[in-house]
């Protein structure tokens, strides 16, 4: 554990370290993109995150290789090269299209030849221990076209996530922190040495994920974009198939009897094996959401929309960070509940939590949709947002008259006026048509790039590559 924490600092240390040179560089070569119409951030902010991502993933690799407890896993196993092959060939694609927007089928090409690569390299999984069957063999073929199929599926169910401030890292700092736990499981305490690669893959995950967030929480002073965005998805995806392709389902044989019903009774052992994807469930389901809603409007899956789900929580009325938040705690409660059910599946109490938990996580989702109002007597004490209309109004009118009478304009009447227009601003409310043009002042602050910054009229009309 000493190792892998060290491994995992050390790419924390390196993606934090380099984030900030690499965003004076994305500004110095113009790799800020014009607010587009699904957007949610105001300024135009410099890309290539991914690249600090990439050489905190050679760090981790490179300390790795030279630690002694290890470097058995270079010495025996050829994955970590196959990561590096592949990571690289998504990485150059990607940095290529933060810069000059490359045609999505060609990024959809790029990522087939990338786990292509990483089959080529051994990387890729051999069989799939089935319910009720045993254990069943794949043939090249089978197990090249599901791996592919695999990695595709997680690069672009990370990239579909990435549309506010710290999701998509946090999303996958959390998945990646439920397989390593796993994955550990399997190597230390069931003692199976097959798990080790995907348990430093996982580590390394983690490190470039935290490294990243600080530079990337809101407000974000700089992207990851496709050149990270795509890496962390072809890492995230490697690291289950690290652990299906390679482990010896004969090993997790903890049970007496035949395979078939070993394989059976150690059904919530394979959960994570047979289904890796519950990890990231949430971006996965926003994938297919995403899909079956612009083809049922005849448009292409890869035309960009409003529609994910972290646009819906800000239409809901959450604000940036609350949305962010919310899809952490989602996440968080799939990933770790599976991981808990696959430990101790007779457990009624693990069942009663996720139950418990999922209850309060809705009743966080629809909390926009209460307005509660606080009684007469407490409307002086209790924040604007919670006061009842009438009294906000009576307020404003009385304070806009005494700053009236002093200054000897007409203020009172206006604010007043103003106030009764139905625009609050202490409760925020409005048509996000108004909020989406209030002015911004100009500079670099926070998430603001040099230049200047353009804005669509109607973001509702304007059209937005994906």
């Amino acid at each position: 554990m000493r190792d892998y924490l060290l491994t995992l600092c050390v790419t924390a240390a390196v993606t934090y370290l380099l984030t900030g040179p690499v965003r004076k560089f994305a500004i110095a070569t113009g790799a800020m993109p014009e607010i587009r119409a699904r957007d949610v951030h105001r300024e135009p902010t410099p890309r290539l995150g991914g690249i600090a991502m990439f050489f905190g993933l050679c760090a981790g690799l490179l300390v790795a290789d030279h630690l002694q407890n290890l470097s058995s896993v270079f010495e025996l196993s050829n994955e970590p090269r196959a990561l590096l092959s592949g990571a690289a060939l998504i990485w150059i694609v990607g940095v290529l299209d933060d810069k000059f927007e490359l045609d999505a089928l060609i990024k959809l090409g790029a990522q087939m030849i990338s786990a292509g690569v990483m089959v080529v390299q051994g990387l890729t999984i051999l069989w799939l221990p089935i319910p009720g069957v045993g254990t069943v063999a794949l043939t090249q073929w089978q197990g090249t076209l599901l791996t592919v199929a695999l990695v595709v599926l997680t690069i672009n169910a990370v990239n579909f996530v990435d549309g506010l401030d710290g999701l998509a890292a946090g999303m996958v700092c959390i998945a990646a922190a439920a397989f390593f736990l796993y994955a550990y499981r399997m190597w230390y305490g069931l003692t199976i040495e097959a798990a080790a690669p995907a348990t430093l893959f996982a580590a390394i995950l983690m490190g470039m994920c935290l490294g990243y967030l600080p530079h990337n929480m809101h407000p974000a002073r700089i992207f990851m974009g496709d050149s990270g965005s795509m890496l962390i998805g072809l890492i995230l995806a490697a690291s289950a198939i690290s652990i299906t392709g390679q482990v010896d389902p004969d090993l997790l044989e903890i049970f007496e009897g035949s395979t078939k019903a070993a394989t059976h009774a150690a059904l919530p052992v394979f959960i994570p094996l047979v289904l890796p994807l519950t990890i990231i469930a949430i971006p996965m389901a926003d994938l297919v959401l995403a899909i079956v809603r612009r083809t049922w409007k005849g448009q292409s899956p890869f035309a960009a929309d409003r529609g994910h789900l972290h646009h819906r929580l800000l239409e809901i009325g959450h604000s940036h960070s609350r949305a962010v938040l919310i899809m952490y705690f989602w996440s968080a409660l799939i990933a770790f509940g599976t991981l808990a059910y696959s430990v101790h599946s007779t457990s009624m109490w693990i069942v009663l939590a996720v139950v418990v938990l999922s209850a309060v996580g809705l009743v966080l989702l629809l909390l926009p949709r209460f307005s509660p109002r606080a009684p007469r007597w407490a409307q002086a004490v209790v924040p604007p947002r919670y006061r009842r209309r009438a009294y906000r109004l009576r307020t404003e009118g009385a304070r806009a008259g005494v700053q009236g009478a002093g200054s000897g304009t007409d203020a009172g009447s206006e604010a007043t006026t103003e106030a009764t227009s139905g625009i609050d601003a202490d409760s925020g409310s409005g048509s996000a048509e108004e909020r989406d043009h209030e002015p911004v002042p100009a500079g670099v602050n926070g998430a603001t790039a040099i230049g200047h910054r353009s804005r669509f009229s109607d973001r509702s009309k304007a059209g937005a590559r994906g």
